[in-house]
């Protein structure tokens, strides 16, 4: 699968200079500020028809500022949100961002059972795929939940059809996260076949892989430490994904009570992220997911793709 991979980019894109710079991934999960698993302990999924929804409006202000700039990237897209607004998910599928999987219900992997897993997974991706007539090839877990103890989640993916995951985050944390995983995009080979890993954006601060350029990492820390970081990535012949989700350009989203490291992690900088995303786009180039895996591939056949 990686040759054939290669082989089908280098007739679909023409070879780059070796100074033209480096294609990033920009991607947005879409879900609402009750979905998030920081608040699973103060909203039941059983409330969030009951709570007001705000992610429509706000996936629509992103959309817009994007056209502004014309600029492209990854939706992943939470089945249970495509359920409900599928005139949003079509609206963004005709301005011409690529559509990925969010899961359905936004349930940490690792407290599922394969059997759960699966149904959810296969639920997520038939709506969508129905929504927009075309296959769902690309994931993202839930919290970047495949960690050591469900990485069972990829053989899933594999047999159902999807071909690219962004869920293992290269780093330590409490909820997520394979410390010594590659920083890079590589090839996973499992027993039922082969599948892409572009992992979310890491920089190597003082041998630390520091997670950078996504959610609270892009709200706290100073603008120009996300810069540095990220330009690291690009001169070390990387891409990066950076991640972020709608609820994160909602400053005046209605206040629930997690808890306050869990309400730290969520509202900080939630004034910022707008205006710090245009400055990133002028920054660095950026594509869908799969654009920026294709154009590295290509431009980069020296790079290691298995793990």
């Amino acid at each position: 699968m990686t040759m054939n991979l290669r082989l089908r980019w280098q007739k679909q894109t023409t070879v780059l200079a070796a100074s033209r710079p480096l294609l990033n991934a920009l991607t947005i999960d879409v879900e609402d500020y009750y979905h998030v698993s920081g608040f699973s302990r103060c909203v039941s999924r059983r409330q969030w028809d009951e709570l007001p929804s705000r992610v429509s409006g706000n996936t629509l202000r992103v959309l817009d500022r994007l056209a502004e700039v014309g600029v492209r990237g990854t939706f992943f897209v939470l089945g249970w949100v495509a359920e409900r607004y599928p005139v949003l998910i079509r609206a963004i599928h005709a301005a011409g961002h690529e559509i990925g999987c969010h899961s359905y219900a936004h349930q940490l992997i690792y407290e599922q059972t394969p059997k759960m897993f699966r149904a959810d997974v296969r639920q997520a991706r038939l709506i969508l795929e129905d929504l927009i007539g075309e296959r769902i090839t690309a994931y993202r877990a839930p919290s970047f939940s495949i960690v050591e103890r469900s990485l069972w989640a990829l053989d899933i993916l594999l047999e159902e059809g999807f071909l690219f995951d962004s869920s293992i985050y290269p780093t330590h944390h409490d909820r997520y996260g394979i410390a010594g995983t590659p920083l890079h995009p590589y090839c996973l080979e499992r027993a039922g076949g082969s599948i892409w890993e572009f992992p979310p954006p890491v920089y190597r601060f003082l041998k630390y892989p520091l997670p950078i350029g996504g959610g609270g990492y892009f709200r706290l820390y100073p603008y120009g430490l996300t810069r540095r970081g990220l330009q690291a990535i690009n001169a070390e012949g990387r891409p990066f994904a950076v991640y972020l989700h709608p609820w994160e350009f909602d400053p005046d989203q209605p206040r629930l009570r997690p808890g306050w490291m869990r309400a730290f992690r969520h509202y900080v900088g939630l004034r910022w992220t707008e205006g710090r995303l245009m400055r990133l786009l002028k920054d660095f180039r950026f594509g869908t997911l799969t654009e920026s895996l294709g154009e590295w591939l290509n431009s980069r056949p020296e790079w290691p793709l298995t793990a």
